[in-house]
């Protein structure tokens, strides 16, 4: 048995909960999946494997991984929830791309100290923290400026940038 198998069912115990071979599968599934994943994403997984698991027992399963620490639930402003493993991974912050979704993960020590200070400063106790970066990425930056020198110099021409779309579906890094 695995420590994150051990935490869940210690977990799940501690809610009153049975321990059953469909919640299982869904923590076996999810613990096979890396980078980004949404509970849409988890079901289809996970019917590939069973068909009989239903939609609310892989969200509410994953609301429980979510609260017993082995999941993560991130917002990327696609309006979906996304979850990434939580359970002894290094803390990460994310960088959303705002024209096609993408979405760059990373860490920064500097970052982690200065939010420390900021912390001790107001006499806050710092327990968990979110950072979200919402800009544009390098690959679209470049496909917006192709589109400009096209038009030449001295011509006025609108770049619109499409909106907001969700990021591309399974598992991203």
């Amino acid at each position: 048995m695995t420590e994150e198998q051990e935490v869940f069912i210690k977990h799940l115990r501690g809610q009153g909960l049975k321990r059953t071979a469909q919640r299982d599968l869904i923590l076996e599934v999810f613990l096979g999946t890396e980078g980004h994943v949404t509970g849409e994403d988890l079901y289809g997984l996970v019917r590939k494997q069973d068909a009989s698991v239903g939609q609310t027992t892989v969200y509410r399963t994953l609301k429980l991984l979510t609260d017993s620490g082995l999941a993560r639930e991130a917002r990327f402003g696609d309006g979906r929830a996304h979850y990434e493993h939580n359970y002894k991974h290094q803390h990460h912050d994310h960088m959303i791309c705002s024209v096609c979704g993408k979405v760059i993960e990373f860490y920064s020590p500097e970052l982690e100290a200065i939010q420390d200070k900021m912390a001790a400063k107001h006499r806050f106790e710092l327990t968990s923290h979110l950072l979200r970066m919402i800009g544009v990425c390098s690959a679209c930056r470049r496909q917006t400026e192709r589109k400009i020198n096209r038009k030449g110099l001295g011509e006025k021409k609108r770049i619109k940038r499409p909106a907001l779309r969700a990021p591309a579906r399974g598992p991203q890094q």
